[in-house]
């Protein structure tokens, strides 16, 4: 079995906003130049880019704008939030076999500035209109009227509530916990808004199992990390190792509702095998930043990594075990609930700063494992498994 030698030595990030007169591209550019300069690296010393789920900006973008004489390597992911963890994975893989030694990988999204946002389902259903070679519905979910994500990922959480009698406090906990850790991180959108469980309570249904508080925000910005050979920038004291990776995709991958288990999805298939190929059980992470676009999906990735059985998660998180001084502190950036949503690359770059000991207020005592997922469009996994 080949091994990963692959650190991360570099990561950037835009501010989080909500309202900007800059386009994707140029929040992307920015994050990536911010994650050069954090490896120390020239940014014409890149010879690799991975674009992960943003087809914009191109290479040519990323060539003109650092100066690249010779890129070796470039690829674009597309699995939605599970892009960022798989791209990471990629510029490992690249960089293991020698093919590139320095990749960038970045994404951003102006989710609140653009025209038609996700969460109004118009984007969604503009997809699927009389464009010619599109008259048939690629998704049998769309001819019952339902375009938006919390609409599709409603059909996955009551059948879980229905099957397992899962506890809905477990989704509380996760709002509640991403909450408290975004108030001790000054780049988080909601940083400074405190929520209590009465907030969470009072606020209303969207589409019933979710309120308002179970459902990731819409922000503006941008984040980005540079994958290294471990061997060419092994001077770094500030390199974080790419153990292991993996990623998965659920059954019947685009209808959730023509699954065999519509609770079994990509997390349920690439968790067990990064575990695998690191060596390591869940009970040994310091910390996990788990994709959250939903504090339900939380739960259920928790199941499905292994850390309890299904219906289970709800009890599990209790009692200040994913907080800060808990046994599996999760979010500590606050997350895409209340950090931004930049499709969980941000997820990447908080290890990054976990297990370098730079997390400020928020930082996991003695970190040295950490584990990231992403879950993405209608149940691609992808996970990484990170440490010192």
């Amino acid at each position: 079995m080949t091994q990963l030698k692959a650190q991360i030595t570099g990561v950037g990030e835009t501010a989080y906003t909500r309202g900007t007169d800059r386009s994707e591209r140029d929040q992307i550019l920015d994050a990536s130049l911010t994650a050069c300069a954090d490896a120390g690296i020239e940014p014409k010393a890149i010879d690799g880019v991975v674009m992960a789920w943003k087809d914009s900006p191109t290479n040519e973008d990323v060539v003109n704008t650092f100066g690249i004489e010779d890129l070796k390597y470039h690829a674009h992911v597309h699995i939605g939030g599970a892009s960022p963890a798989a791209a990471v994975l990629q510029a490992a893989m690249a960089v293991t076999t020698g093919v590139a030694t320095r990749v960038l990988v970045a994404t951003g999204w102006n989710a609140y500035s653009t025209p038609v946002r996700l969460s109004s389902g118009a984007q969604e259903s503009s997809n699927v209109t009389n464009m010619p070679g599109k008259e048939i519905r690629q998704n049998i979910e769309y001819p019952l009227g339902l375009f938006a994500p919390m609409q599709w990922y409603s059909f996955h959480a009551n059948r879980w509530f229905y099957e397992y009698e899962a506890d809905p406090k477990g989704m509380e906990t996760v709002a509640l916990a991403t909450r408290k850790h975004a108030n001790l991180n000054p780049n988080a959108y909601m940083g400074g808004r405190t929520l209590t469980s009465d907030d969470y309570q009072a606020s209303k249904y969207l589409v019933k199992p979710f309120r308002l508080f179970d459902i990731s925000l819409e922000t503006d910005g941008a984040a980005a990390v540079i994958v290294s050979a471990a061997a060419v920038d092994s001077e770094s004291s500030r390199g974080v190792s790419i153990l292991s990776g993996s990623e998965g995709h659920a059954d019947a991958p685009d209808d959730i509702l023509a699954r065999p288990d519509v609770l079994n999805m990509g997390i349920t298939k690439a968790g067990p095998r990064a575990l695998e190929l690191a060596g390591v059980k869940p009970d040994d992470f310091d910390f996990a930043q788990i994709y959250d676009c939903f504090t339900f999906i939380v739960l259920r990735q928790l199941e499905e990594l292994g850390f309890c059985q299904r219906g289970e998660s709800s009890d599990f998180v209790a009692n200040g075990r994913i907080e800060l001084g808990g046994d599996l502190p999760l979010n500590t950036h606050g997350g895409l609930l209340s950090e931004a949503h930049v499709a969980g690359m941000n997820h990447v770059v908080e290890a990054v700063r976990q297990l370098r000991g730079e997390a400020g207020e928020r930082q996991v005592h003695g970190a040295g494992l950490g584990l990231v997922t992403g879950y993405g469009d209608f149940g691609d996994g992808s996970v990484l498994v990170m440490g010192r």
